[in-house]
């Protein structure tokens, strides 16, 4: 064991130590940044880079069971992914398909998509809903994993299924306009009867939501972190745990 590594456990067990799990955020929503640039950095190739970020997940997982987070959602791909090269999508395709059906395999978490499922290949949705229904009995962590998934596609798919429903059942338009409230659309979500996200994290430096949750962390706490994720450490991810926990969440009062 280096010096380095030495030092560096010293310190993640203090900032461990001293953390107060009361207080921890019961729903953390993760945007997993920087996989290409932590590639670039250590001169390896992009699909290397995704596949170490695939393998964090299942670490980082661990330090949310430790800390007693119930529910984690993962940004894996967005829509707008689905707009890389070939080249690129069809191994980070074939890379989430791996990192889900593990999460599955293990049978510690739940699994659950997000997103929009008939933008993505066939194949990937299949192993996404393999990967639920094997999964439905699951006790431990409830995992959102976020593949083809945007934060306004989102809102535009709850409020498409609120007028089906209703249109269903006879209303007409101005009667809904009437009654219309946020519940109604909140009930449309992909993440309907789940707690919104209590701490948003995202990795590599960037600081925006890139239409992450747009809808449910309306009253979220940030925490951005300069790390790329594939270097994602437990000590970072207890730093953003103290971080929220020494915050007055006020909802707008």
């Amino acid at each position: 064991m280096s010096l380095r590594d030495l030092v560096y456990g010293l310190y993640s067990r203090r900032v461990e130590r001293r953390l107060d799990i009361s207080q921890a955020p019961k729903h953390i929503g993760v945007i997993l940044d920087g996989n290409r640039r932590w590639a670039k950095a250590a001169g390896g190739t992009t699909e290397q880079g995704h596949r170490a970020g695939a393998d964090k997940i299942a670490e980082m997982l661990g330090w949310c069971e430790e800390t007693g987070v119930e529910v984690v959602t993962l940004w894996l791909l967005s829509t707008d992914n689905l707009d890389r090269s070939a080249d690129e999508l069809v191994p980070l395709l074939g890379i989430i398909e791996d990192a889900v059906t593990e999460l599955a395999v293990s049978g510690r978490w739940k699994v659950n998509h997000v997103g929009t499922m008939d933008l993505l290949p066939a194949h990937t949705q299949h192993v996404l809903k393999e990967a639920e229904q094997a999964t439905q009995g699951a006790t431990g962590i409830l995992v959102n994993v976020a593949v083809g998934y945007g934060g306004r596609q989102e809102i535009a798919d709850a409020v498409r299924s609120l007028l089906h429903e209703h249109a269903g059942r006879g209303t007409t338009i101005e009667n809904l306009a009437e009654i219309l409230d946020v519940e109604h659309i909140a009930e449309h979500l992909y993440t309907r009867g789940q707690p919104d996200p209590d701490l948003v994290i995202r990795t590599s430096g960037e600081q925006r939501l890139s239409g992450f949750m747009l809808w449910q962390s309306a009253h979220s706490e940030y925490y951005f972190c300069e790390v790329f994720w594939p270097a994602f450490r437990k000590v970072d991810f207890l730093r953003a745990l103290r971080d929220y926990a020494a915050r007055h969440r006020r909802y707008g009062s």
